[in-house]
């Protein structure tokens, strides 16, 4: 499972055309010391390196000294057992804070720039409870709350704001949180 975490950012880095008319565009500004701390996934777009979490997938994320964000992602596998990848993220838009890389290959591999891969926070709740994380090619996409559960009424208000950036979200499936 572990490989599929760490290939994760060469993954998402393969995809880096745009697709459709419209151009994905991050939100205006993230405080990111209101972003980081625990999110829970609610649903995301299937993927090769999440293939094996079939519930309570969460990411923890913590400020740095140097400025980047460390990140640890974890899930629960179909034999019971916990997954967890360590990995790290990096500002690379200081204006808006909102276009982030992250990569969970090892540091003595962090000067290569195919294993680093976009994290776009491209939909962000004002109160910071709800997020949505994509691409600009829209080949993935998370949708992420601090609960470990959100009301439907807000879950269709996220949905139908990420469609409108061009994203197919018939292809998001929900994520079991117990």
């Amino acid at each position: 499972m572990k490989k599929f975490f760490i290939l994760a950012a060469f993954v998402c880095g393969s995809f880096s055309s745009h697709v459709g008319a419209q151009e994905v565009r991050s939100v205006a500004q993230v405080d990111l010391a209101r972003y980081v701390g625990k999110w829970y996934e609610i649903a995301r777009f299937p993927n090769g390196f999440q293939k094996g979490c079939v519930a309570n997938v969460s990411a923890q994320y913590s400020k740095r000294e140097d400025g980047d964000i460390d990140v640890i992602n974890r899930c629960k596998e179909g034999d019971g057992k916990q997954e967890e990848a360590i990995g790290r993220a990096r500002v690379v838009d200081k204006f808006s804070n909102a276009k982030l890389k992250v990569r969970f290959a090892p540091d003595w591999l962090g000067w290569l720039s195919f294993v680093w891969a976009d994290y776009w926070i491209i939909d962000l709740a004002p109160d910071y409870s709800i997020a949505a994380v994509g691409e600009a090619s829209r080949e993935y996409l998370w949708i992420l709350a601090r609960t470990p559960t959100i009301p439907a009424s807000e879950y269709e208000a996220v949905v139908n704001r990420i469609t409108a950036q061009g994203f197919d979200t018939s292809k998001l499936v929900k994520t079991r949180q117990d």
